[in-house]
């Protein structure tokens, strides 16, 4: 007997409890009452067996989707965003003693030398954002990105400022950015998650899945991982034998199977196991399109640089705005390349050809087809880099106390530069930007007032920020 036979053996002791009929009709897991729940609310994903819903917004929201670019490693701001000149003069040379009063480093010992720019700087566009010599690419839309040159975090390793960056805690377990954005925004599409993750680079993010986790919020809003290149999830195309009705037979059986144990334990988690299985079943027939870059016009993928089949940063931006175009709310892509304690030049010229020219043709692409002005565009990483030397004299250490970020559409207001570090980019010393400042304004464009957007869990009602944050109305257009 085969696995189905188990199954419907199985199944059929249960019919006089509960009839193929009234599954579908009460528990909500049927495609027609998922049909349903999209037309009346919006998302299936969001008010399906779940129990969870689409949030109220608090005000107008300006953006509807966010695109976040996590440049995992740290960039140096020094080297790309934050020209100085004082740094240049004074290389080779102790730094201030009083500037290193209380100062954590990772590794270098702070009385280190400091490090001038290894790279020269230039104004760009009417606003005359002072950009790197490695960002052409983004140079050509400067008007259109906001510069934060201010930004703070709490963490100086890899692994809890990732963590801090995405979720608001250094703790495992809390939800992250994108997991509140469909908490509260729920999604557009019915047949794609509305939480999509990409991994690019060398390697894997240091803080791992808990990046793009849903914490203690509901299954159905963790990052599901896309690959670029093959099936975009494992196991998305049937095996051999397996046609279309049998594969809709099997996820019926399971479903009423998992139906009868939801009837016994009443645990929400089972409900979410179902919504799984219908979300990749209906997985199967929009996903293969999507991701799909053979349909995409030649001067379109040669913008990006993406070429079909290859598991690449650009590959991935351009997927992100196919994606965003059917509904999906909130795709990251987690580029890990960044971390330069030594052999900073040469990385930081790869890293920026692997990264730049498809960051900068995301931004004019939404904003041709008239997505930008609701799709927010995130870039920036963990923390930023030490004005002190590591490796002898091509590399930095881990900075938390001042580093740069752009974003770009949404509501922010383009051509910005905003925020200071100090003559030396080593202290954020006007308009600063901390983390839960910048996810309380990002929760602001969205439609959400960040103090108000909460979940209860184990007795307290939690936010992305805690108890922390204010929106940057500086940044906003």
């Amino acid at each position: 007997m085969n696995r189905l036979s188990h199954l419907q053996h199985a199944s059929r002791s249960h019919q006089q409890q509960m009839t193929r009929r009234w599954f579908f009709r009460d528990c909500g897991v049927g495609l027609g009452t998922i049909a349903l729940h999209g037309l009346l609310a919006g998302t299936a994903a969001a008010t399906g067996s779940t129990g969870s819903r689409i949030r109220t917004p608090h005000h107008a929201p300006k953006a509807k989707r966010v695109i976040y670019l996590f440049m995992a490693g740290a960039p140096s701001h020094l080297e790309l965003f934050d020209n100085k000149p004082q740094l240049a003069k004074f290389n080779g040379t102790l730094p201030p003693a009083e500037l290193l009063k209380g100062y954590r480093a990772a590794f270098i010992n702070p009385s280190s030398t400091l490090l001038g720019p290894k790279f020269r700087f230039a104004r760009h566009g009417s606003s005359g954002m002072e950009l790197s010599e490695l960002l052409p690419n983004l140079a050509r839309v400067a008007d259109d990105i906001t510069l934060i040159r201010s930004m703070q975090t709490d963490a100086f390793n890899h692994a809890p400022a990732q963590i801090f960056m995405n979720t608001g805690s250094q703790q495992f377990g809390r939800p992250s950015l994108g997991a509140w954005t469909t908490y509260g925004l729920g999604s557009e599409s019915s047949g794609l998650p509305p939480y999509v993750v990409f991994s690019t680079g060398d390697k894997g993010t240091s803080g791992g899945a808990s990046n793009w986790g849903c914490g203690f919020l509901p299954t159905v809003h963790n990052g599901t991982l896309f690959r670029t290149g093959g099936d975009p999830v494992l196991y998305l195309s049937n095996p051999k034998g397996v046609d279309g009705p049998l594969q809709r037979d099997t996820v019926e059986t399971v479903n009423r199977l998992n139906g009868l144990h939801m009837g016994t334990m009443g645990d929400p988690e089972i409900a979410a196991r179902i919504d799984a299985f219908e979300m990749a079943y209906r997985m199967q027939g929009v996903a293969p399109e999507v991701m799909d870059l053979g349909r995409e016009p030649a001067p379109v993928r040669e913008a990006y640089g993406a070429k079909p089949g290859e598991p690449t940063f650009a590959n991935a931006c351009l997927l992100a705005r196919r994606l965003v175009e059917r509904g999906v709310r909130f795709v990251q892509i987690f580029h890990e390349s960044w971390d330069q304690h030594g052999n900073l030049a040469a990385d930081l010229k790869r890293n920026c050809a692997a990264t730049d020219r498809a960051s900068a043709a995301l931004v004019a692409d939404l904003k041709q087809r008239g997505l930008l002005e609701d799709t927010i565009v995130v870039w920036g990483g963990e923390f930023g880099r030490t004005p002190m030397v590591q490796g002898g004299n091509d590399g930095r250490d881990h900075h938390p106390n001042g580093f740069s970020y752009w974003v770009a559409g949404g509501g922010f207001r383009p051509g910005l530069t905003w925020g200071e570090t100090d003559d030396l980019g080593f202290n954020a010393i006007k308009d600063r930007v901390h983390v839960h400042d910048f996810h309380a304004t990002l929760l602001h464009l969205l439609g959400f007032d960040h103090e108000k957007l909460t979940y209860r869990f184990q007795g307290r009602d939690f936010r992305l920020t805690d108890v922390h944050g204010e929106v940057i109305r500086g940044l906003l257009a």
